[in-house]
Formats: C-alpha cells, sequence, structure tokens
C-alpha cells in the first residue's frame, strides 16, 4: 500500500501483457499495453518539456477520445493534476471551475472548444491542443497550430508518489458553491482495485466506454479498471454513448460487460424492444450506478440481455465505488439495494456519531485509502464531512440482516439527474440574476427517465410580463444543457416554513400536487 500508485499498475500490466489490446477507437485503430504505455511516457514528456511542473492543475475538455485518455495519463504521470471537465459548460462555468481549481494549462482535441478557450483566455490560461492521428504516431501537442516541443525531457527520474493530488473533481452542493475534491494516485489506485477485485476483471475482459470520462463513473469503473486488469476498452467512433452504435460496437470488440446509468439503461431496453438486434455479446455481467435503478428496469435488462445486473453506490469523494452487488458466483444481487461494501469500512451512524445495528436507519459513512483527505479550500465543509473518524455521504441508509446496503433517500438536496448531480443553489442563482425575477427557487421531481428532474417556481417582479419561454431563455443562456429546468412554475408564492424558511421537498411538493398526484420521497433522518 505504501508505493501503490495508479502510474505503476498501468506499468505493471503494460510489462504484463504488452501485445494485448488496450484501447480501440471503433472502426479506426487499437492501441496495445505497451503502446499505451509509451505514449503516455512520450506525451508526459512534452508536457514537462513545455513547462508543467509537479503540482501544477492542467484542466482537459474533451469528447471520449484517444486523446483524452493519452493526455489525461500523461497528465498524472508527470505528477501534475488533470482536472477533466464537461465540454457542455458555458462560458461563465468554465471560467468558474478553471479559477476555483487554479489551471494552468487547457487541453482540448484539435477541434477546441469555443467556451473553455473564452474562459482561458480571460484567466490567461494557456491553450493547447492534442491529436493522435493513428496508432503508429505521437500525440502532437499544439499551441495555435504551432507544435508545443518536439524534444523529449527525460521523466525516467520523475517518480509518482501516492500522496500525488492526480484528479481534481467538483461536486456540487447544496448550500454553497460546487466543492473541489482532490485524489490522489493512492485514491486512485485503491478505487481501481477494488473495482477490478469485486468484478473480477482480468485481460480477457472487454468494455464499451458508455459515460462520458469527466465523470468518476465512466472514468474509473469504465476506462481506468479495465486497463489496470489488462483489459481493453472501446470508445465509440463519435466520441460519445450512441445507441444505433452501441451493440455493434460490443459484437465486434467481443464485450464481456458494460457500466452505465439507469437513463442510459432505459434507452438501450428501448432500442430492443423496438428494433432488437440480430445476436448480443455473451456479458458476464451489467453495472448500474450513479442514481437508483428500478427493480422493474432490472429485471427487463436480465431478461433481454440474459447477464446479472449489478448495482452499486459511489461517489466523487470516494473516488468512486463504495459498494455493490456481488457476482452471482459471489452471492445474490439484491434488486432495491446497491450491495455489500467494497474495499474500504462502512457504518450507518445516528446524529452523535452511534453506529446503529442492521435494519436501523442513519447517515451512510466510509473510511478507507480510496476516500479523499479534504475539500480543497473549504475548512466548513470538510469540518461537517469529516466527523467522529467518518467521511459522511449525506445519504440515509440501512444495513440488512444480510449485510446489504439500502439506500432510503439524502439529507444534502442534490438533484440528481440521470447521475448528474445538479446543485439548486446554483440554479437559484442564475434563476435570480435575471432582471424580472424577484424569487426563485428550484427543486427535485420524480422522472421515469432520468430519476429525477429539475423543476423550479418562478415569483416575478410586480409589473413584469414574465413567462415560462424567458425563464428558460435565460437558463439555456446561463446553464448547462442538462442543468435547465423541465417546467417552470410562475406563482405569486412559494409555501415557507413557520420561520419562513423555503424547504424544497415542501415547494416541490406543493407544486406537484397541483399537477399530478405524484409523491416526492420524504428525504431526511
Amino acid at each position: 500500500m505504501a508505493n501503490l500508485t495508479l502510474t505503476r499498475s498501468l506499468k505493471h500490466v503494460a510489462g504484463l501483457f504488452p501485445s494485448s489490446r488496450a484501447i480501440s477507437v471503433s472502426g479506426k485503430f487499437d492501441l496495445t499495453h505497451s503502446k499505451l504505455d509509451e505514449l503516455i511516457d512520450r506525451t508526459a514528456s512534452r508536457l514537462v518539456a513545455a513547462g508543467v511542473e509537479p503540482g501544477d492543475v492542467v484542466a482537459l475538455t474533451f469528447p471520449n477520445s484517444v486523446e483524452f485518455v493519452v493526455t489525461f495519463l500523461a497528465v498524472i504521470r508527470a505528477r501534475a493534476t488533470a482536472a477533466p471537465l464537461n465540454p457542455a459548460y458555458t462560458v461563465d462555468e468554465f471560467e468558474f471551475y478553471l479559477s476555483d481549481s487554479e489551471s494552468k494549462l487547457l487541453l482540448t482535441s484539435k477541434e477546441g472548444n469555443q467556451p473553455a478557450q473564452a474562459a482561458a483566455s480571460k484567466l490567461s490560461i494557456s491553450h493547447v491542443t492534442a491529436t493522435l492521428c493513428d496508432a503508429d504516431s505521437d500525440v502532437v501537442l499544439s499551441y495555435d497550430g504551432q507544435s508545443v516541443s518536439d524534444s523529449l525531457t527525460d521523466i525516467s527520474k520523475l517518480v509518482n508518489d501516492p500522496n500525488d493530488v492526480s484528479l481534481f473533481l467538483h461536486t456540487s452542493g447544496t448550500t454553497s458553491r460546487p466543492k473541489g475534491v482532490p485524489l490522489t494516485q493512492l485514491n486512485l489506485a485503491s478505487s481501481v482495485n477494488n473495482i477490478k477485485s469485486v468484478y473480477k476483471l482480468t485481460e480477457s475482459d472487454s468494455t464499451v466506454i458508455v459515460l462520458p470520462l469527466f465523470h468518476v463513473h465512466g472514468l474509473l469503473a469504465g476506462l481506468l479498471s479495465s486497463l489496470v486488469a489488462g483489459g481493453a476498452v472501446t470508445l465509440p467512433a463519435a466520441g460519445r454513448f450512441s445507441a444505433s452504435t452501441f451493440w455493434a460496437d460490443m459484437n465486434k470488440y467481443n464485450a464481456t460487460w458494460y457500466t452505465a446509468v439507469p437513463t442510459i439503461h432505459q434507452i438501450i431496453l428501448d432500442r430492443h424492444m423496438n428494433s432488437p438486434e440480430p445476436v448480443y455479446p455473451k456479458l458476464r455481467f451489467i453495472r448500474s450506478c450513479s442514481t437508483a435503478l428500478a427493480p422493474s428496469i432490472l429485471a427487463r435488462l436480465e431478461e433481454s440481455f440474459g447477464a446479472p445486473v449489478l448495482e452499486a453506490y459511489a461517489m466523487t469523494e470516494a473516488t468512486h465505488l463504495m459498494a455493490s452487488n456481488p457476482l452471482p458466483e459471489d452471492g445474490p444481487h439484491v434488486p432495491g439495494s446497491v450491495g455489500k461494501p467494497v474495499g474500504q469500512e462502512m457504518a450507518i451512524l445516528d446524529e452523535n456519531g452511534k453506529q446503529q445495528e442492521a435494519n436501523a436507519k442513519g447517515e451512510v459513512c466510509i473510511r478507507g485509502p480510496n476516500v479523499t483527505k479534504g475539500y480543497k479550500n473549504n475548512p466548513e465543509a470538510n469540518k461537517s464531512a469529516f466527523l467522529f473518524g467518518w467521511f459522511h455521504t449525506g445519504d440515509i441508509g440501512f444495513f440488512d440482516s444480510d449485510g446489504y446496503l439500502h439506500l432510503v433517500g439524502r439529507i444534502k438536496e442534490l438533484i440528481n439527474r440521470g447521475g448528474e448531480k445538479i446543485s439548486p443553489i446554483e440554479v437559484d442563482a442564475v434563476l435570480l440574476s435575471h432582471p424580472d425575477i424577484a424569487q426563485a427557487v428550484a427543486f427535485g421531481v420524480p422522472d421515469d427517465k432520468y430519476g429525477e428532474e429539475i423543476n423550479c417556481a418562478v415569483i416575478p417582479r410586480e409589473g413584469s410580463n414574465l413567462d415560462e419561454a424567458e425563464v428558460l431563455r435565460h437558463c439555456k443562456k446561463n446553464l448547462a444543457g442538462f442543468k435547465v429546468p423541465k417546467k417552470v412554475f410562475i406563482t405569486d408564492s412559494v409555501p415557507k416554513t413557520a420561520t419562513g424558511k423555503i424547504q424544497r421537498r415542501i415547494v416541490a411538493e406543493h407544486f406537484l400536487a397541483q399537477i399530478s398526484t405524484a409523491k416526492v420521497p420524504k428525504f431526511g433522518a
């Protein structure tokens, strides 16, 4: 454990399986584990020659491409910190994340990303593009069309340390701005080993990347765990999930499993029902994570594709995996449960830090080598998150008598839309920036497709002619698409508690009652 790093694990695998396939860009080319290792080192050398130093933060915004994989791992190899960002962010969002992470460099594909580049320019952050033409080429790094550096710095003496901060992500808070989560080489290596272990991933396994690699789910569970196991990943030609090419890729590259959020499982199922494939690959398992999977969807997936569906529980602060249902040979998988703890201690604590017995509800708390040491520059958040020697997830749950974890709800008010965590506070702020909006409150509502959707209630300023279309136009201009409310309630008041506080759950119940009999889960202890 003392010398456990992701970099060392990948180098070890490159030595064990040098000629085995590591990454395929669907229909274009393949990279072996040894070629990937070589590309990582050579790209890291160029980054160092270009002035990237240990501890520097390098922001990356890419589609799911081989350039992202190589540059991400090269940044880490150079002992710098990789900060992947959602390409769909607006200029203002990029500006916040680039500034908060203190990024020194922005890396993008050859095509670039205009909002990211505009934000980087405003912050005087250099922009570099990365291109890999084919399996026999090197990654070309370019600044304003000019090659960054053809000189290769010797990085053999650059030794990665388990305490190197290698990954920097943000997780949205409910009462404050998004929180920065630094994750170390040890965090990454520990989590990848946990994932590899519970699903028994080996060099015989292959998967198609379905989820964006700027999230821990796709990055850790899909990509890195496969590579460290000596297995293979396929990146869709389009650079993102496509239902129309998914099974063709799964068949062509002999996939043995895949991991996705419930929204994508449902899309895959819908396509299967409407336009079934002539043949499906024989899968060892299907994994679901990031938000609750309805037991009915789980049953349909298993019936349709003949593989066990294993639901898991994860979060950014735990470098993804916390608990999972086991493979069939290791025990039953329980629909509606997220399984058993994997590779870390987990406890259900009451508000005084006392561990609860089976079937007693409390807050899910964890500790282990995969857990972040703390949020960046946020002593207040750290104080509340790390209590009684445990990290507090903010989720309410209980263990059944067989040790399976069941989640009841969230203390925090994050809106979980298909695995995308949305802070309602952030949406409130955008709404309130409109000159004709006097009060606004965003809230989550149940949704069949995404698990939760975002709605909002808005009180217009007196004398204005504000309508739903104008509110949505304003949101689309200032928020990434997945954060834009699906429905806007224009009202003259919102319900408040006796002390005048607005509770989102109560607001949600109030407005949903006006249009349906939908029930909003009453989250909390």
